[in-house]
């Protein structure tokens, strides 16, 4: 969440800020709101304040044998007064926060402004693949190889689904233990979480109450529960509403989950296969920091995303986001993209966000420093990484003239040893 007192001392610098993001933002119903908020905050303590002092005079009121009948009157009629106000008050601090709420992360001021169109690239790796011969696309590949199948997937459950068979299990399932493993090494905690989370693990993301429509729900559960659409939603709540000591920072997690997306069906022609679908796997990153390690801890995870690539032998690039292509809750994103010569072109397939302490407003996680200061931590997340493009590349880029694929070295002690992927007979 914006910090409020940001919005009321510089609102000019968040309204320029936001505008980088792609969006309008007026502050003055929140600026009034908040000067009537502190208005009636003043009455409300001047009533109790009034309050107080005639209670404390009854005694020697009564004590001199005067009427205290006047005194409770007044006392009764300014408390009836001041629930009234605070009622008022409750009124205006829920419609203060629900337009707070509302707006996404402030960009960091080094970002271009704008969308897709003023993204950075910054690196790449490999080069374009060149092939001797007509290659296939990776549903070709999926195919021929006995990897995936579309058609029973969408028996059993429709569009935007596949089902990987034999060998295609065992290379999605050597790519995962391929990720789990390296982050293990890294020094990171593993956790497995629960797939169903309650509204305030949304909200928290950020992803609650702007994109409520974008998830999976489950009918008839009371209270009404989601199916994530990442780890990061579950995994920035383990310390929803905790003070985190100092010296337990940074906190490193990763989780391994099927994704739920319903926005699948919205892709283009060409995304076709595993692209884009409704459900994937994807190994997640997170990091809890302090506000000074919250750079470093960035850049080590944006390397560690591209070290799984490096290892795999995948031509990618490294693209810095412009202010309105980073997600509603982040303050900066870099995106990995891995080539997929059958479009072309470069897709995500790994995002590494640093939200600052946006989340962490939302749901209260906090530290002190070494001054003994209240302080909010910065959530990082980052894909580390998602298959559901990895494996396509991999089919595309390392495809040989027979119609095999050659497996990356690193996935072999997955797979007994096994150097090549052939075509299955039919």
């Amino acid at each position: 969440m914006v910090d409020i007192k940001l919005i009321l001392e510089k609102p000019d610098y968040v309204v320029a800020s936001l505008k980088k993001k792609l969006w309008d933002f007026d502050p003055k119903p929140i600026i009034d709101l908040s000067a009537r908020r502190l208005e009636l905050l003043k009455k409300v303590e001047a009533s109790k304040a009034e309050q107080n002092r005639l209670s404390a005079t009854v005694p020697a009121v009564k004590k001199e044998g005067g009427d205290v009948k006047a005194i409770f009157a007044s006392v009764k009629a300014l408390a009836a007064q001041t629930k009234e106000e605070e009622e008022e008050l409750k009124k205006i601090e829920a419609e203060i926060r629900s337009l707070v709420e509302v707006l996404p992360n402030l960009p960091d001021d080094d970002l271009a402004a704008g969308g897709k169109e003023a993204n950075q690239p910054i690196s790449s790796f490999g080069e374009i693949p060149q092939f001797d011969f007509e290659p296939k696309d990776h549903v070709e590949l999926a195919e021929s190889l006995g990897l995936i199948d579309y058609k029973r997937a969408a028996k059993i459950s429709g569009s935007g689904t596949w089902i990987y068979t034999n060998l295609g299990a065992r290379l999605e399932w050597a790519l995962l233990n391929y990720f789990i493993d390296t982050h293990l090494k890294d020094g990171y905690e593993m956790i497995l979480p629960p797939h169903l989370l309650n509204y305030d693990s949304g909200y928290t993301a950020g992803q609650f109450p702007k994109f409520c429509d974008d998830v999976f729900y489950l009918e008839g559960v009371e209270p009404k529960k989601f199916m994530l659409p990442t780890a990061e939603t579950a995994l920035v709540n383990l310390h929803r509403n905790e003070f985190i000591p100092l010296d337990q920072l940074p906190l490193k997690y990763f989780a391994y989950t099927p994704c739920y997306r319903r926005e699948a069906g919205s892709y283009r022609t060409e995304e076709r296969g595993m692209i884009r679908g409704y459900q994937f796997n994807k190994v997640e990153m997170v990091q809890y920091t302090t506000q000074e390690g919250s750079d470093a801890a960035f850049e080590e995870m944006v390397k560690k995303a591209e070290a799984l690539l490096q290892g795999l032998g995948l031509t990618y690039r490294l693209s810095k986001l412009a202010a309105g292509d980073c997600s509603h809750s982040m303050a900066r994103t870099y995106d990995i993209e891995v080539y997929i010569p059958s479009m072309k072109i470069f897709k995500e397939v790994s995002s590494v966000s640093n939200a600052r302490d946006y989340q962490a407003r939302r749901g209260m996680m906090r530290y002190k420093d070494e001054d003994g200061k209240t302080k909010f931590v910065h959530t990082l997340n980052g894909s580390g990484l998602a298959t559901s493009r990895v494996f396509p590349a991999l089919l595309e880029q390392c495809q040989q003239k027979d119609g095999s694929v050659k497996i990356p070295e690193v996935l072999r002690k997955y797979m007994d040893g096994m150097e090549y992927i052939y075509p299955v007979k039919k």
